[in-house]
């Protein structure tokens, strides 16, 4: 997958693009990254790539000459997504099927926005990360990738973790989806806390419904929205 970032600092992308799994699928040919600034692509010596908006406002747009410039010298024709907090949620049935791609374009706001032809005429996407609003799409773009790359086999070292991770689908005939379950490591007992017995008993079975056991839990807690049942019979209890 060639995946190229359409930023004003592009400086952002060089640590995080160089470490732990990314680093592993860059060395294994799996995704390459390029990093293209719109301000190369401005006329004035100040490399002006920003503007007052029409009918006043608190801060300055993202002019669209520089960037519609910008994605267009960029080879290949790639799916470019723009980085907003008004698109459409990044969940993961929706990076699985950016993994498929074989070239996205990933376009990094600032300010206070873009102009919206750039919404309308070039990107063919627009997605959000969370119901928040950073200071740059830079953070977000990051997000993305990271969520993308975990669907590409070869990438992760067991694919099967894809399958067991938050925000999996609830496979006992309930519909919604579900956070992941506890998980614990050695030491056995910490600071006079001890890992449940149950995971220690070696009965796998056992062990698989105290999981999903403890998911539904966690998720009514911190995610009750993500559970929807279809009958009152099968309401957590």
């Amino acid at each position: 997958m060639r995946i190229d970032l359409v930023t004003l600092f592009p400086e952002f992308f060089e640590g995080p693009l160089s470490c732990s799994l990314i680093k592993r699928a860059r060395s294994k040919g799996k995704v390459e990254f390029h990093l293209n600034n719109p301000r190369h692509f401005t006329r004035d010596p100040h490399r002006t790539v920003d503007e007052k908006p029409f009918g006043g406002g608190a801060g300055m747009v993202l002019k669209p000459e520089p960037l519609f410039k910008c994605v267009r010298a960029i080879p290949g024709k790639g799916f470019v997504i723009l980085l907003s907090p008004r698109g459409k949620s990044l969940t993961p049935a929706l990076a699985k099927q950016l993994a498929k791609k074989k070239h996205l374009v990933l376009l990094c706001g600032h300010y206070e926005g873009v102009d919206e032809r750039v919404n309308e005429h070039l990107a063919d996407m627009e997605i959000s990360v969370g119901d928040f609003v950073t200071m740059g799409g830079e953070a977000p773009a990051l997000c993305l990738i990271e969520s993308v790359l975990r669907f590409i086999p070869g990438i992760l070292g067991n694919p099967r973790s894809v399958e067991l991770e938050s925000f999996s689908k609830i496979k006992n005939g309930t519909s919604g989806k579900i956070l992941e379950f506890p998980q614990y490591t050695r030491p056995q007992v910490f600071r006079g806390w001890a890992v449940p017995g149950v995971l220690l008993s070696g009965n796998h079975r056992v062990i698989e419904t105290w999981r999903k056991k403890e998911a539904l839990l966690l998720t009514k807690k911190n995610r009750p929205d993500l559970l929807k049942f279809k009958t009152e019979n099968e309401k957590l209890r």
